[in-house]
């Protein structure tokens, strides 16, 4: 969702005391480098849908000054999209591809009391109501279709969950946390060694900057971080095989959707299955 982060909005509570006090004393100069490190993607929900995206990570927060019920997503910063609006959004392009299914994945909630999550499950229930697929094992497609079924909805927050059998617990995120691709490629190498996690999980090809890296550059931004090394990642998403063996993938989740391959390139991985 941080195609739609707010130019105005304060540094989110979760990151650090100091970045915060600079957000407020140096607004001018803190807010436009924070956004441009905070950028994942261009693409608004819809687009990024027509595009082929099929899983969606959002991070939902509670802004501090916001008002009661109003949630907005999160990445250093709040976005000026609503998460209702949002879902609705997501809601009403199924139900004009009913044949198509999305994972849904919310997380971190920041600034989300007890009263604000059962907000936001009731929002889930009303605005999805019979596409939501129950937690239990995961489904085929064709077991999804005979049900009518479209989304499957990950929700960060193991009390819960347990609360609500529409909710599936948290998917599991390799996050390699690296700067250069080659670094990351051997993180997710390792990952695929020590063997994949039951169920879904996600594999992300995302490059991540530490401070040494934007103080080095201080001109740039992610998306020039990102472009020029898509070609090196998209040759590890090629090579890799979807299914239940111990060193297949599952999801693969990536930033700039749109600006390569990359999604036509993770869905024909799905030709390996069917050469089986």
């Amino acid at each position: 969702m941080t195609y739609c982060l707010d130019k105005k909005s304060p540094i989110a509570q979760s990151q650090s005391r100091l970045l915060q006090l600079l957000g407020k004393v140096l607004p001018c100069i803190t807010r436009p480098f924070v956004l441009k490190w905070s950028t994942t993607q261009v693409l608004g929900v819809t687009e990024q849908l027509d595009a082929g995206v099929r899983y969606l990570d959002l991070r939902v927060a509670h802004m501090p000054e916001g008002s009661e019920k109003n949630l907005h997503f999160v990445h250093m910063v709040y976005t000026t999209a609503l998460v209702e609006d949002t879902l609705k959004e997501i809601s009403e392009w199924l139900e004009s591809h009913p044949q198509e299914v999305v994972i849904l994945a919310c997380r971190d909630f920041d600034g989300l009391t007890d009263n604000l999550h059962e907000y936001l499950v009731a929002c889930i229930n009303n605005i999805f109501g019979d596409m939501l697929c129950p937690r239990g094992e995961v489904p085929t497609l064709n077991q999804l279709w005979t049900r009518g079924q479209q989304v499957i909805l990950s929700y960060e927050e193991a009390s819960v969950v347990s609360r609500h059998r529409e909710l599936w617990p948290g998917i599991p995120y390799w996050w390699g946390d690296q700067v250069k691709p080659q670094e990351l490629i051997h993180y997710l190498e390792h990952m695929k060694r020590c063997g994949r996690p039951g169920g879904l999980f996600v594999a992300g090809i995302n490059l991540t900057e530490n401070l040494t890296y934007i103080l080095v550059h201080p001109s740039e931004s992610l998306e020039k971080m990102t472009l020029p090394n898509l070609p090196y990642l998209r040759v590890w998403v090629r090579e890799q095989c979807p299914g239940p063996g111990v060193r297949c993938t599952n999801i693969i989740a990536g930033d700039f959707i749109g600006a390569d391959t990359f999604v036509s390139d993770v869905i024909r991985l799905n030709d390996k299955l069917l050469r089986c």
